[in-house]
């Protein structure tokens, strides 16, 4: 997945515009107006990077004499005390522009160092890891950025991208079969063909799902002997659906999960729950001999 041009602005003008960082009365009264200054940014504990982007498109926005150079890419893997990027230009646009540019690399991070563990920890199993919609409101794109720059692929980014009959959606329907009919009825009421997913919690469901020959069945908490019944009958059938296990899925039982057989692992927690990659943006210690200030 790509970052859009108009989806980094639109984010960073809202971040800029919460922050009143063209009213930045700290810096504006304490920094010299005409100093040129170096920063770095660097990661404090170790992880994947993703959100530099934002970093530039940050300063761009601030001020465009502001040079910033990656040192890294998105999706690298990086060290404690690792420089993720050089910034230079006037010290009070660096400064204004540094809480932004951390939150977005902070937060972007951290989802894609959470994914790369949970892939790592996937290790050899032919399975896909997958996000969910658990983003945070108005950030969507960046999240689900972020995972695919630590390994992970994007499932549906909204609701209009496929259909995914889920537990009220079924009860409101009347059950698997009915709710899979309607949705085919709609289809071709509006002559659209979307691929479907239904959310299952029983072997039952599960079994009336494969029946009605459905793209994908998420297998929501379920037990990996329950999950392998599943994939046993899905293949005995011959049938091409995909099977998505999902619901509580952590480090620790990932590996089996993924060794049961199904195509396809989605993890909230990749975007809902991932801490933050600590990381900090130093301006680099001068002499006061040694300080640019322009005329």
């Amino acid at each position: 997945m790509q970052l859009a041009t108009d989806t980094i602005r639109a984010a960073v003008h809202t971040a800029l515009s919460e922050d009143h960082a063209a009213d930045d009365v700290t810096t504006r009264w304490s920094v010299p107006e005409q100093m040129d200054v170096e920063a770095v940014m660097i990661a404090k504990q170790p992880g994947r990077v993703a959100g530099l982007p934002l970093t530039e498109s940050v300063y761009d926005a601030i001020d465009p004499s502001v040079a910033v150079r990656p040192a890294v890419a998105d999706g690298d893997p990086v060290r404690a005390g690792q420089p993720l990027a050089w910034i230079s230009g006037p010290a009070r646009s660096i400064i204004t522009g540094e809480r932004a540019a951390l939150n977005f690399v902070q937060r972007m991070s951290g989802i894609a160092t959470l994914t790369s563990a949970f892939v790592a920890a996937i290790g050899q199993h032919e399975v896909k890891l997958l996000d969910t919609r658990k983003t945070a409101p108005g950030l969507r794109a960046l999240d689900k950025y972020a995972v695919t720059c630590g390994g992970g692929t994007n499932h549906r980014l909204d609701l209009a991208a496929m259909v995914l009959l889920k537990e009220n959606h079924l009860a409101a329907a009347g059950g698997v079969r009915s709710a899979v009919r309607r949705v085919r009825d709609g289809m071709a009421a509006t002559r659209r063909h979307l691929a479907v997913e239904v959310e299952v919690t029983t072997l039952a469901e599960a079994y009336e799902a494969l029946d009605c020959q459905v793209e994908w069945i998420m297998l929501d908490n379920m037990s990996t002997d329950v999950i392998r019944s599943v994939v046993e009958q899905r293949d005995a059938s011959g049938s091409g659906c995909r099977l998505e296990a999902s619901g509580t899925i952590s480090l620790e039982t990932v590996a089996d999960i993924a060794a049961s057989g199904v195509d396809a692992l989605s993890v909230g927690a990749l975007t809902h729950s991932a801490p933050a990659l600590d990381t900090s943006l130093l301006i680099s210690p001068f002499e006061p001999q040694e300080q640019t200030v322009r005329p």
